[in-house]
């Protein structure tokens, strides 16, 4: 059964506005199911962590059962390889420093120039920190995707950690994420995965693509402002923590430096059982693709296989409104036969128009979109538009529609005719 928009919707407030939501690789909105369980542990289970009394012991549930649901949403094999943390970047530097610890001077660490910056900084500093060297892999700028020959070349200076991305936050690219997992495994590489962009629109299995590390945010996929690392229970159990000295001794509680945040913790398993109402409601015709997994692990692969479907349509019609406005450059996989390879995020320039300008204007009618470079320096410097104010982002997810995106394309179209005032 295909997704239906209509029900799809029904689950978000905020649609109920008059506006194109398109800002999403930034952040989605929010499921009233997520909701529902931040206001639910705020009123009922509002305690910190250990206490000898009710609310305590409830809240401690809710953490215990949003681990359990990121567990089987990425398939690890066990929630202790699941920390929780305020955000990617916040994980990714936290992390970054703990495996500073086992680098030697002149290893090598290997990040790309497709990636947002957050998994591309903590390493430049862990460099910094322990006299490593950096090797940058290139991308190829006529599509966006990366230069595998390049990777392979890096492969073969045999270096300590490889920091990849699973899709590229600015262009929307898909790498080829198993094959570099596999390839840098063979050079003897850490693997550290940042799946942010990826995880709303695809399945995600981190025993089958055998990473090490691999990080998403709750507020990509409809929940609130958290984030998810899972790493291996061997490596994670072997790193040293900076924590204070009553923490836990043991993953994952020992990289969960302070307090946490409780409620986006529950609201994470709020977005995490939208997910899991999909997979019951829509991905039935999936069932057979996902016969290797059981319980709520098949259904989560049937969510997400039901949302890669759905998306492929919306790509297609992103490629047809956009493809022949004059003046306007696509940066990313355009070729319809290939959008295999790309998540729903197109940017984009306009000629006459900086894409502020262009964001701005769409504003106005009602649209929301992205302008600079998102944090995705590498990229807009790497394509040569970081001084001309970057790109123009513009991304769906499923609740978006094909008619959204039609609608989206009639009013580029018609400013693409005008120029800023």
């Amino acid at each position: 059964m295909a997704l239906n928009s209509e029900l799809i919707r029904k689950e978000f407030p905020a649609l109920s506005r008059p506006v194109l939501f398109l800002d999403n690789p930034g952040g989605t909105q929010i499921t009233r199911r997520s909701l529902d369980r931040i206001q639910d542990y705020l009123i009922n289970k509002n305690a910190n962590h250990g206490g000898a009394f009710e609310t305590s012991r409830l809240s401690d549930q809710s953490v215990d059962d949003a681990r359990m649901a990121a567990a089987e949403f990425l398939n690890a094999s066990s929630p202790k390889e699941i920390v929780f943390g305020p955000n990617m970047t916040s994980l990714t530097f936290n992390i970054s420093r703990s495996l500073a610890r086992t680098f030697k001077t002149g290893d090598t660490i290997v990040v790309t120039h497709l990636d947002h910056d957050a998994n591309i900084s903590p390493w430049l500093l862990a460099a910094e920190d322990r006299g490593c060297k950096v090797r940058w892999v290139d991308f190829h700028p006529e599509d966006c995707t990366l230069d595998m020959e390049d990777f392979m070349r890096a492969m073969e200076e045999k270096p300590s950690l490889a920091a990849l991305g699973y899709a590229a936050n600015a262009v929307g690219t898909i790498n080829p994420i198993k094959d570099m997992i596999r390839m840098a495994h063979e050079a003897g590489a850490l693997v550290y995965v940042d799946a942010v962009q990826y995880a709303p629109h695809g399945p995600i299995d981190v025993q089958d693509l055998d990473c090490d590390f691999l990080v998403c945010s709750a507020y990509k996929y409809f929940g609130p402002h958290a984030a998810i690392l899972y790493g291996r229970y061997d490596i994670l159990e072997k790193l040293k923590a900076y924590r204070v000295r009553p923490a836990p001794a043991l993953p994952p509680g020992k990289f969960e430096t302070g307090t946490g945040n409780f409620e986006n913790m529950a609201g994470t398993l709020g977005a995490l059982e939208y997910f899991a109402w999909i997979g019951e409601k829509f991905g039935s015709e999936f069932k057979e693709n996902t016969g290797m997994y059981s319980g709520r692990r098949q259904v989560f692969k049937q969510a997400m296989q039901a949302i890669r479907a759905y998306e492929f349509e919306i790509c297609r019609e992103f490629v047809t409104q956009l493809e022949d406005i004059s003046g306007l450059t696509i940066y990313g996989i355009t070729d319809i036969t290939r959008l295999d390879e790309r998540v729903p995020t197109f940017s984009f320039t306009l000629d006459g128009w900086t894409p502020k300008e262009l964001a701005a204007a769409l504003d106005k009618e009602h649209i929301y979109t992205w302008n600079g470079n998102f944090y995705a320096l590498a990229v807009t410097e790497r394509l040569g538009l970081e001084s001309t104010g970057g790109l123009l982002r513009s991304g769906a997810v499923h609740y978006n529609t094909v008619e959204e995106i039609c609608h989206f394309g009639e009013v580029v179209k018609r400013l693409s005719h005008k120029t800023p005032r």
